[in-house]
């Protein structure tokens, strides 16, 4: 039979125990963690923010250009008909208050640039949106050349 004196059981307790370093390393080691993971997430959820933004802005960019296809040269060339100023938003089929981000953009015709013969019969198609995201201005930009005698010619 093992009988221990009540001295040695407190100094059997005080050895199973944490000393009060050992708690404050712990808890710095937690904090650390826990602190990095919330980082860690909010650095996401801006990357996967700033990703759709960057889509809207190019699906706004490819509508631009699919309608300049839809037009004949003589419209393109008449002034005024294509509109140099558009605005559109994150999310336009919300309501007023959650429309989200709006976008606004620029369409301009020019000179193509070229020297060749053709030239007169080109033009360069310049799109442009500007946005605001958070504390940052962005920008997107898309070109692309109409002509005169463009791909209705090879439409069977």
């Amino acid at each position: 039979m093992n009988l221990k004196t009540s001295n040695q059981r407190r100094t059997d307790a005080l050895r199973r125990a944490y000393t009060v370093m050992e708690v404050l390393v712990a808890v710095a080691v937690v904090g650390v963690v826990f602190v990095t993971l919330y980082l860690g997430m909010l650095q996401g959820f801006a990357i996967v923010k700033t990703g759709r933004e960057n889509l809207r802005a190019t699906q706004i960019l490819e509508e631009k250009m699919e309608v300049i296809r839809l037009y004949t040269w003589p419209q393109i060339n008449t002034a005024g008909f294509i509109p140099q100023s558009f605005t559109n938003y994150f999310y336009p089929e919300g309501t007023q208050n959650t429309l989200g981000t709006a976008y606004i953009g620029t369409m301009t015709l020019g000179p193509s640039g070229f020297t060749e013969a053709y030239s007169n019969d080109l033009q360069l198609v310049t799109v442009t949106v500007n946005w605001q995201s958070g504390n940052l201005q962005r920008t997107r930009t898309m070109y692309t050349y109409v002509s005169q005698y463009g791909l209705h010619d090879y439409i069977y």
